[in-house]
């Protein structure tokens, strides 16, 4: 039996247990899977035993990046992206399967990106990975950080987007929340925007323009951010899709297993079928 966990801030919330226990039985492997909430300023302490206590775990918001000190080596998109959500402890391997979950959302979707502008608010751990996976689909990528720091890392390791320090009022085909601002404490918030000209004010702004909405938040289901969106008639898309199949690419690593599309998209629709 496969010994697992997912690690963040708070994950008292997460369905990644019950995904994962789900995918894994449908491919014959037994599984325990727990929730681990951690403290950011105890990270440090308590990293190591992560590696002896399970086979492999799972890391969210705010761990991406900072695992990765702890790691042997990184693999496919952590190695591009900098930031970890997937490892295996006995060799101590990161993974990154956000991308590669964000891309089959945004398909089964229907929504198109090659050729359309896409703005991320957000370039930490899941934004950097969405930017990078948007950037080789060929859309033309504006993300928004109000990190200095983490603005100009990001735009040195995707030279083909844009970084902006102040965003300007103009239609986005999409507008991407990669923030984490509406969930948790900060649930029923819309994230905050440095606009051109120099005044701050919500993302309602953006979201009155553009074409679509999306935003990795799963819980709420309809979070402020595509409350407002939906409000104006935008087509939205939450971040349970995504979640379902990053966790599907995990569970393919943790079983030296071929990820494959179709195979993701039919489980996906049972596992909806299911939790109903």
């Amino acid at each position: 039996m496969l010994k697992l966990a997912v690690v963040g801030k708070d994950v008292s919330r997460s369905d990644s247990p019950d995904i994962h226990r789900f995918i894994l039985r449908r491919f014959s492997e037994s599984c325990a899977y727990e929730k681990v909430s951690i403290p950011p300023e105890e990270f440090s302490m308590r990293a190591e035993e992560l590696f002896s206590r399970y086979d492999a775990f799972n890391v969210t918001i705010p761990f991406k990046e900072e695992i990765v000190p702890y790691l042997k080596g990184l693999e496919g998109d952590a190695k591009l992206f900098g930031a970890v959500n997937t490892v295996l402890s006995k060799p101590r391997l990161g993974y990154n399967t956000d991308g590669s979950g964000f891309m089959l959302m945004l398909k089964n979707a229907g929504l198109a990106v090659k050729g359309r502008s896409v703005l991320v608010l957000g370039a930490g751990g899941a934004g950097r990975s969405c930017i990078g996976k948007l950037c080789n689909a060929g859309a033309e990528v504006f993300f928004y950080e109000r990190d200095f720091g983490r603005l100009g890392a990001v735009q040195e390791a995707f030279g083909a987007s844009k970084p902006l320090w102040q965003v300007p009022v103009r239609p986005f085909d999409i507008v991407l929340n990669c923030t984490g601002v509406g969930m948790h404490q900060s649930v029923g918030c819309l994230p905050s925007i440095l606009y051109e000209g120099g005044e701050t004010d919500t993302a309602e702004r953006l979201l009155r323009l553009c074409g679509a909405a999306v935003d990795l938040i799963y819980v709420p289901a309809q979070s402020e951010f595509l409350r407002v969106a939906e409000r104006y008639g935008k087509p939205v898309q939450n971040g349970a899709a995504m979640l379902f199949y990053q966790a599907y690419v995990a569970d393919c690593i943790y079983l030296s297993r071929r990820a494959d599309a179709e195979e993701a998209s039919r489980l996906w629709k049972e596992y909806k079928e299911v939790k109903k």
